[in-house]
């Protein structure tokens, strides 16, 4: 037998938590699980863009990762699973702080800040990255409102917007793609 797509359990506009808790779709959990969502869909539109077999792979272990934080975000606090759920680590994040480094020897240091763009994959990664930033900011403001979110998920999704916006310009370097710098206008 299928397993049917559409449940209608939605349809008044709630929800559940993974233990079971009925909350609003517009309630400040869903939206940042929704937004981690968003963004992994578009690292997958990124990652489509790629040539560099490394960085694909990367962003596929990434991609992983984000499922991790989607499930995270989505459990209760209150309440314990009935399923093995899987674990962010700090090796996670050393991981990507580790490949930002590998890229960085690569590339010519900044000097000033870049417009993004110049090329679909570059502006793509960029955007990626505003995505990312999105997706942080409502962690920490569930964590404000004194609604649970692990550390590790702020820490991780900090990290991942500083490689996103590194592997712009490493994507940009490989396709010999100009940097331009932003060049205020001051009166």
């Amino acid at each position: 037998m299928a397993l049917k797509i559409y449940t209608k359990t939605g349809d008044a506009g709630n929800t559940s938590l993974i233990g079971g808790t009925k909350v609003p779709k517009s309630h400040i959990r869903i939206e940042t699980y929704g937004t981690v969502d968003e963004l992994n869909s578009y690292i997958g539109f990124c990652n489509d863009q790629l040539k560099d077999e490394a960085s694909r792979a990367m962003l596929r272990e990434i991609q992983d990762r984000l499922f991790t934080i989607g499930s995270s975000l989505a459990c209760d606090p209150d309440k314990e699973p009935k399923m093995k759920m899987p674990d962010l680590l700090e090796t996670d994040v050393t991981l990507l702080e580790k490949e930002i480094d590998r890229m960085n020897d690569t590339l010519t240091p900044m000097k000033f800040f870049i417009l993004p763009g110049g090329h679909m994959a570059v502006s793509s990664l960029h955007i990626a990255r505003c995505i990312c930033r999105r997706a942080e900011r409502l962690c920490v403001h569930l964590q404000q409102e004194k609604l649970f979110v692990d550390p590790l998920v702020i820490k991780y999704l900090n990290r991942l917007s500083d490689y996103l916006f590194v592997l712009s310009r490493y994507i940009g370097h490989l396709l010999s793609v100009e940097e331009v710098p932003w060049k205020p206008r001051l009166h």
